[in-house]
C-alpha cells in the first residue's frame, strides 16, 4: 500500500490558524476531492472535527490519543491499527490529510505528496514541518493565476506539485 500525504501549505510553511484552513481555493478543493475519492483518508481527531463529517466515497480514519466516536469513521490510537485497518480493505494508497502533528507523525511512512503551494504569507498557529525536497523527484507541476473579484482577492495564486520519494 502506498501512503500519500496532501496538504496545502504557504510561504512559510503555515497550514492553520484555529483549527480552520487560511484560504478558500475552490480549484484546489476540486483537486482533492478527485485524488482522493474511493481512498482511505488519515487524519487526527481536530481535523476531523474541523471538517465536521465523514467525506463522501472516502473511508475516513482517525488517529486519536483519547475516546472518540464518531458515525461512519473509524478511531485508531495508533498508526500501525490505522495502516493495517486500510491493508485488509484493500486500499492501495492511503492519503494522510492533516494536521499538522498527523504529517510529521506519519511523514517517514511517505512514499507521494500531493502539495499545494499557496502565495499566502500571514497569521497561522498550524505549520507544516520544513521539507527537505533532495531526497524527492517532481513528477507534476500545475500553475494557477490569482483570481480577483473587484478588488477583493477571492483565490490567491498557487502550485499544485507531485512529488515521489526517490529509491
Amino acid at each position: 500500500m502506498k501512503i500519500s500525504m496532501i496538504v496545502a501549505y504557504g510561504k512559510n510553511w503555515e497550514i492553520g490558524l484555529n483549527n480552520q484552513m487560511l484560504w478558500h481555493i475552490s480549484e484546489d478543493f476540486k483537486n482533492f476531492k478527485a485524488i482522493t475519492s474511493g481512498h482511505h483518508i488519515l487524519m487526527g481527531r481536530k481535523t476531523f472535527e474541523s471538517i465536521g463529517k465523514p467525506l463522501p466515497n472516502r473511508t475516513s480514519l482517525v488517529l486519536s490519543r483519547g475516546e472518540f466516536e464518531q458515525e461512519g469513521v473509524y478511531t485508531f490510537n495508533q498508526i500501525q491499527k490505522a495502516l493495517d485497518f486500510a491493508r485488509a480493505n484493500g486500499e492501495e494508497e492511503l492519503f494522510v490529510i492533516g494536521g499538522a502533528n498527523i504529517y510529521e507523525t506519519m511523514f517517514d511512512y511517505v512514499d507521494k505528496m500531493y502539495l499545494s503551494e499557496v502565495d499566502f504569507d500571514g497569521e497561522a498557529d498550524a505549520f507544516l514541518k520544513e521539507i527537505d525536497f533532495s531526497s524527492w523527484d517532481l513528477v507534476e507541476q500545475k500553475e494557477y493565476e490569482e483570481i480577483k473579484e473587484g478588488d477583493k482577492v477571492k483565490s490567491p495564486a498557487w502550485k499544485f506539485k507531485v512529488w515521489v520519494k526517490k529509491d
